[in-house]
C-alpha cells in the first residue's frame, strides 16, 4: 500500500512499518475500501524547492507537497498519489531533535494523505475539519494536530512560530 523512498541525506529516521500503519489507519478511517497505493518520498530542500517552484510558483522549500493521481471514485486498485516530505525542512523546524522529527513526519504524512483524500484548509471551517481528522488519527490534541513550521526555542519556549504550514499541490 505505501511505497517509501528516501532520497534525503537523512537516513534511518522512521520505521516503514509505522508509516504504513498510519497510512492504513487514515485510509480505513476515511472509508477507503479495496487496494489503494500511495507513494511517500523523503527528500532535501533543493528537490522540494524545485517542485514548489514548478507547481506552486513559490521559490522556496516547504515541508510537504501532495500530488493526486487517481480520483477517489476510480475502482480499486487505485493510486491515491504521491506525498513528498523534505527531511531537511523537518530537521530545521524541529531543531534536529529526532523524536520531534518523527512526530512531525507523522503529522506531515497524515496531512498530505488527507489532502489526497479531498481535504483542504483554505477556509476556517475546512481547517477545523482537517485539524479534527489529524487529531483523531494521530491521537493528539487539536492544537498539537496543527503544529507546523519552526519551533521557537528561545528561553525554553517550545511554541510553533506563525507562518509555518504544509502545502498541497493538485487540489
Amino acid at each position: 500500500m505505501l511505497d517509501v523512498r528516501n532520497e534525503s541525506s537523512h537516513k534511518r529516521l522512521c520505521r516503514r512499518d509505522a508509516l504504513q500503519r498510519l497510512a492504513k489507519k487514515v485510509c480505513a478511517g476515511e472509508g477507503l475500501r479495496g487496494k489503494n497505493e500511495l507513494s511517500l518520498l523523503f527528500c532535501d530542500d533543493p528537490f522540494i524547492k524545485k517542485l514548489n517552484r514548478t507547481y506552486r510558483k513559490k521559490n522556496r522549500p516547504t515541508d510537504v507537497l501532495a500530488f493526486e493521481q487517481d480520483p477517489l471514485s476510480a475502482p480499486a486498485p487505485r493510486v491515491l498519489g504521491d506525498i513528498v516530505i523534505s527531511l531537511e525542512t523537518v530537521e530545521r523546524n524541529c531543531h534536529a531533535d529526532r523524536k520531534r522529527m518523527r512526530s512531525e513526519i507523522d503529522l506531515l504524512l497524515c496531512h498530505g494523505l488527507l489532502h489526497l483524500l479531498g481535504y483542504d484548509h483554505a477556509t476556517p471551517q475546512e481547517r477545523e475539519t482537517m485539524t479534527d481528522r489529524q487529531a483523531h488519527y494521530l491521537n493528539r490534541s487539536q492544537k498539537a494536530a496543527w503544529r507546523f513550521g519552526p519551533i521557537n526555542v528561545s528561553k525554553g519556549n517550545k511554541q510553533r512560530t506563525k507562518g509555518g504550514g504544509s502545502r498541497s499541490v493538485g487540489r
